[in-house]
Parts: structure tokens; sequence; C-alpha cells
């Protein structure tokens, strides 16, 4: 599955998301191709992202699927918002199974599932789910939750947020800011000390804040 970087948010490519869409469906490539009016080898190459399909087909398959154009092209995370806020329904949005850096999402290998928040909280910017996978954050947050994330590249003193350290996966740290750095803080110090970052370090290694929780979702 691939990945690209966007305005510091790892996204999917237009392949992959073809083929997740296709998947959720549960249809074969000859299936889409008859719908969409092209062969079975066809649909394999755009979802191999060997080619691109032109904007008619485009077109076809955010009718088929009910995505928005913007989520297809990997312009916006939120998959239909235009739709379900007109209906009041929820809006979905992926859950990213890990972030780190490398490739283009390098910091995320692929999306597990979805998620859905209400149109109100859509409207406000941007957003994704991420599965924990780590115990640094319990008893609050435990391995195998899911936080909502506003994408954001900054936040205030005390929040807790999505980062990434010098290009590995990202974390979920407490916030907690000085003058002369951060200092990122674990609810289970037994796992994870709390660790100070430099105005220095922060710019050469570099640490960078993806994203703010807004919510958790305990497992079952």
């Amino acid at each position: 599955m691939g990945f690209h970087l966007k305005d510091g948010v790892y996204m999917s490519t237009l392949g992959s998301r073809i083929k997740n869409l296709r998947i959720e469906k549960r249809i074969t490539g000859d299936e889409l191709g008859k719908v969409l009016g092209i062969s079975k080898s066809t649909i394999s190459l755009y979802e191999h992202n060997k080619s691109t399909p032109d904007d008619d087909i485009k077109k076809k398959i955010c009718a088929y699927f009910n995505v928005s154009f913007d989520w297809l092209m990997g312009i916006s995370l939120i998959r239909n918002i235009g739709i379900n806020q007109t209906h009041g329904k929820g809006v979905k949005i992926p859950v990213l199974g890990r972030v780190v850096a490398g490739i283009p999402i390098e910091v995320v290998e692929e999306i597990l599932d979805y998620e859905e928040i209400t149109p109100e909280l859509a409207a406000t910017g941007e957003f994704f789910a991420l599965k924990i996978r780590d115990h640094s954050m319990e008893p609050r947050i435990l391995d195998g939750d899911v936080v909502i994330v506003k994408r954001q590249d900054d936040v205030e003193s005390g929040d807790i947020a999505i980062i990434l350290v010098n290009g590995n996966e990202a974390t979920v740290k407490r916030v907690k800011k000085q003058t002369d750095g951060i200092t990122l803080i674990a609810t289970n110090t037994s796992v994870y000390e709390p660790h100070f970052y430099s105005n220095k370090e922060i710019k050469k290694l570099p640490v960078q804040i993806l994203g703010k929780t807004v919510e958790l979702r305990g497992k079952l």
C-alpha cells in the first residue's frame, strides 16, 4: 500500500484508496471495471499506481463509492463530509495503524478501519484516528485504544499530542512547553520517563507535532 506526505499529513495514494474502496465493498476488479466501463486490467493498473484514471472515471468512482473528490485525490482526510453533513450523519475518518517517517507516510503503513465523528466536529478542521500500540500512556490510554486526532502543527502546554521524533514511529505524549524547549510526558513513567527536547533539538531532529488528541475511544 502506498502513501505520500502532503502538507505535513500522511495520505494514502490514489491507487491504494481505490483498492481500499473496492475491498470494503467486497467486489472484484472485474466487477468494478464493469461498473466504470473499463477492463479489469485497467483497474489493476490504477490500484498499483501504474496508471491514473481520467477525471470522468474519478467522478464515477466517487459517485459509486459515495466519497468526495477531494478525499479520493488525497486533498482531504474527510471521506464524504458533504453528503454526511447534509443528512446529519457521522463523517468517516481513517484509523491509521502507525505513524513513522520515511516514505511517504512513512507515518502510515495502512488504514485499519474507519471511525465516525460528528459533522460539527469535522467542520472545525482535518481529522484522523490512530490506533495506539504502546503502554506509555496507561492507564489513561491503553494499548489497542483508538484516539481521534485533529491535525495541527502546534498544541497548548498540557495537551496530549501525536508527535514524531527523529523520523521514528509517532508517539502519543502530553506536551509541556518551556521557553527553552518542550518536555514529552507519559502517564506510565515506568515505560517512558519525561524527556526534554531543547529548541535546537526540536529543529535538528526534528520533533514534529502532527496533531492534538481530542477524543479517546477505548477498545472493546
